[in-house]
């Protein structure tokens, strides 16, 4: 009877502590024991379909992840949708993800108008809207929007880069400004003029381009009529390469200044002309392939034979490419400390409580810092000249807050 009572008793405990192992076990819409499922909209089309190898990269990354076993034994199954970079497309995308895929989270998006499309939606479904490629400082709003992140680094705070490298070494500036009319043209240009300061009564012409327009050469015209020896560049990668060929093609050397949206050497250089791109200045937080600098560099050793067997189609210099490659490590990361509560609340959580975090391919001194009371990610810069060949780095690492 007593061995009776002991087996039972055994059994006992031992169901309770298969109960307790399963207790831990917590998910949400589009996770199981093994699968997780998330989202994402890109412009695989449209005006903005340069970036579209962001989401390429990203989809090659988590092939990869997979292959490996995957995530704490899950999977990841990355649903990546394109919306042509137009907010009517991005919304009915994500709705669809949402309410017909039940993905756990969108995470990675791209795009300020696009996602600004999609933005109160997420919010009241408490969706994470998280890593969103734009630096946009409406997405750091952790009080009126706390579902929605971003993951690059914010425009304000780039845009105040240039003004201040302008002041210091071109301080009799005659300054023109070109940008993209919409929330992230805007912020940029508010950090430039913030950086300028004082000078910002140099600026002698600023003009804006649509997403829509077939052209900028009206625009370059205008700004080259006006004296301006400096141009400060906000644009899209399409529109990017249209400016620095239009300048190139109009005589014109001003001191020239391009954001890091539009600095890629394969998606905006190569286009433009490599000749017609030496000395331009571009502020940066990311590694970039070709730099001699990396060729013994672990991460970018990495990198490549990442590129060379998951994306050959890929061209690494390309920012796009190792963006794409970056924010498949944040998402990683994101989802691996989620452990076993793959909740959306969790992930949230999890998304928002990094600390000096390091990638192989950020930049020395560049590191991510995310708090449930601040959601920007970078703040940190280097400077870097296009010398022909490749973007090289100059000076010391650049610390600069809207704050």
């Amino acid at each position: 009877m007593k061995h009776v009572l002991k087996l039972a008793a055994g059994l006992a405990l031992a169901a309770a502590a298969l109960h307790g192992a399963q207790a831990q076990k917590a998910y949400g819409p589009g996770a199981s024991d093994t699968e997780i499922k998330i989202g994402q909209t890109m412009p695989y089309s449209g005006p903005a379909s340069a970036y579209g190898s962001q989401g390429k990269t990203t989809l090659a990354y988590f092939k990869m992840v997979n292959a490996k076993g995957g995530i704490n034994g899950r999977k990841v199954n990355l649903i990546s949708l394109d919306d042509g970079y137009s907010p009517p497309k991005t919304i009915e995308q994500t709705r669809k993800m949402v309410e017909q895929d039940e993905v756990l989270a969108i995470m990675n998006p791209l795009g300020t108008p696009t996602n600004s499309a999609t933005h109160k939606y997420l919010n009241q479904k408490k969706v994470p809207q998280l890593l969103i490629s734009s630096g946009a400082s409406k997405w750091n709003d952790p009080k009126n929007n706390p579902w929605t992140t971003p993951f690059f680094p914010p425009y304000i705070e780039e845009g105040m880069i240039y003004g201040k490298h302008i002041i210091k070494n071109f301080p009799n500036a005659k300054i023109a400004v070109i940008s993209q009319n919409d929330d992230s043209g805007r912020d940029y240009v508010k950090g430039f003029k913030a950086g300028l300061g004082s000078k910002v009564s140099q600026i002698s012409k600023e003009v804006t381009y649509e997403v829509t327009d077939p052209t900028v050469d009206s625009q370059i015209i205008d700004l080259k009529a006006s004296g301006a020896d400096t141009l400060f560049l906000m644009a899209t990668p399409k529109f990017g390469a249209q400016v620095i060929r239009k300048v190139a093609e109009l005589g014109w050397k001003p001191n020239f200044y391009v954001v890091s949206v539009s600095s890629s050497q394969g998606a905006v250089l190569e286009p433009a002309g490599l000749q017609n791109s030496v000395g331009l200045v571009t502020a940066m937080a990311l590694k970039l392939a070709g730099d001699p600098s990396w060729d013994n560099d672990p991460g970018m050793k990495e990198f490549l034979a990442f590129m060379k067997q998951w994306a050959p189609e890929g061209n690494p210099v390309d920012s796009s490419v190792v963006l794409g490659y970056v924010s498949g490590q944040m998402i990683e990361l994101i989802l691996k400390n989620c452990g076993d509560n793959l909740t959306r609340e969790n992930v949230l959580k999890q998304a928002t409580n990094i600390k000096n975090q390091s990638f192989g391919l950020l930049l020395p001194g560049v590191t991510v810092n995310v708090t449930p009371d601040d959601y920007s990610t970078f703040s940190t810069f280097r400077t870097a000249r296009f010398d022909g060949k490749r973007w090289a780095i100059f000076g010391e690492p650049i610390h600069a807050t809207a704050k």
